[in-house]
């Protein structure tokens, strides 16, 4: 089975002592490619070098909500920089979080605007992060639109009907760990019933680890056990499933 991990936090301090390691267990377990997501202005440097360093890695560059109220003023100009380096395929995580509500929430939503249209302008596709506020987001998202780039709801937590408003919009749906735990009643709906060239599959890593690793450190290869849950709610085999979201990240994020 080959397989494409779309969200990973590799420059994470809990890999800092077995990254390389980690990473090697992702290529033998069939990884092909992987996007290094970074989340503050202090990650993307550290996700773009993972990127220089392995053929293989790409990185995305964006402001997670949870950093919004800390952005120097010069945040977009900095961000539109590192968006040109040729290793960086999208621009995220962004969005909003009301869960912990780190960042004021007004602070939240504008810079997810800011960013939203630096990514139209960069022509880059978009990675959202949304937690706890459903509504908040899709409002942003009807009025101002995803770009022509499109982009993904990483780590889905929504509805299936919120994921068929996203998708009109042009985004692909991406599922994670969650969708593996037992109670995850709307994850396997969504799972079941998005089309599968709209899906992608993720880690989050190191958060969020899939049965059976759950409570555990999370890292790439274990985007292996999602894959393997989603194909046998849909009826598939785990390769097809893997195969097929795959073929959908090299698409959206123009992976060669």
């Amino acid at each position: 089975m080959e397989f494409i991990d779309t969200h990973a936090h590799l420059y994470d301090e809990a890999f800092d002592k077995d990254r390389d390691e980690v990473i090697n267990r992702y290529r033998e377990a069939g990884g092909t490619e992987l996007i290094c997501v970074a989340f503050d202005m202090d990650s993307i440097p550290r996700a773009i070098a993972l990127a220089e360093k392995y053929w293989f890695i790409y990185a995305s560059v964006g402001v997670h909500p949870h950093d919004a109220g800390d952005v120097p003023p010069d945040y977009l100009d900095l961000l539109a920089d590192f968006a040109r380096h040729p290793k960086v395929v999208a621009l995220g995580e962004m969005g909003l979080d009301y869960y912990r509500d780190l960042s004021p929430r007004e602070i939240q939503r504008n810079v997810f605007v800011e960013q939203l249209n630096l990514a139209k302008e960069s022509g880059k596709p978009i990675i959202i992060h949304d937690r706890d506020a459903h509504g908040d987001l899709l409002d942003i998202l009807r009025r101002e639109g995803v770009g022509d780039a499109g982009g993904v709801m990483h780590c889905f937590s929504g509805s299936w009907e919120m994921a068929r408003e996203c998708m009109e919009m042009g985004l692909y749906i991406s599922l994670a760990g969650p969708v593996t735990f037992k109670n995850a009643r709307k994850a396997k709906e969504v799972a079941v019933n998005v089309p599968l060239d709209r899906l992608l599959i993720e880690t989050d890593c190191p958060y969020l680890a899939p049965e059976p690793r759950r409570g555990m450190r999370n890292e790439p290869a274990y985007v292996k056990y999602v894959a393997a849950c989603i194909a046998e709610l849909r009826g598939i085999t785990p390769s097809e499933l893997a195969a097929v979201a795959g073929a959908n990240a090299k698409r959206l994020f123009n992976l060669n």
